[in-house]
């Protein structure tokens, strides 16, 4: 059991990450006034099509730290023997990593901003609280375009879902602590 809590955790960890990105890089001096939306605040029966929040920087960003992250764990994974133990029978060695990277980053953002389109429907602000589907658009996103690379178990989804659900409560509560998130959940 052990060894597929590590999994799930591990194989979600560059989606995971990319979905966390832009709320830091939003802060970083070089980056901060780079926030060209992702709409072109383009409008929908008279609502933004998307939250305000999702911004070109965060979604370049995300998708480079998930290949960044996805990088790191290639690497472990080939000069070390502790990750064959949970690494779900995925050959990390063979991952495409300048193509999978991108695309957790995409899936886990682009899983985001379907879910913000969705928000802004029901009027929903930007920023504001829509639970469970700000806990799970990132996971569902990442986990589509994972498809053709990796094939997992009913149980490593559920798993999935499971640690990622908690996990993204616990950083959003985190974030709203440190003042990085305008809600605890």
């Amino acid at each position: 059991m052990l060894q597929d809590i590590l999994f799930a955790f591990w194989f979600m960890l560059p989606a995971a990450i990319a979905n966390g990105i832009p709320i830091l890089t939003a802060r970083l001096p070089l980056l901060r006034n780079w926030d060209a939306r992702i709409d072109f605040g383009k409008k929908f029966h008279g609502r933004p099509l998307l939250g305000s929040h999702k911004t070109w920087r965060g979604l370049i960003s995300g998708m480079v730290v998930a290949t960044v992250v996805l990088w790191l764990q290639q690497l472990m994974a080939a000069n070390s023997g502790w990750t064959d133990s949970f690494t779900g029978g995925i050959s990390y060695a063979e991952l495409p990593v300048l193509v999978l990277g991108p695309l957790f980053g995409l899936g886990a953002l682009g899983g985001d901003a379907v879910e913000s389109f969705f928000k802004r429907r029901r009027g929903t602000k930007s920023g504001g609280s829509w639970v469970p589907f700000d806990q799970l658009d990132y996971i569902v996103g990442a986990l589509l375009v994972s498809l053709p690379f990796a094939v997992l178990t009913f149980r490593q989804y559920v798993l999935i879902f499971i640690i990622w659900f908690c996990m993204h409560l616990l950083g959003t509560y985190i974030g709203w602590r440190l003042g990085l998130k305008d809600q605890p959940v």
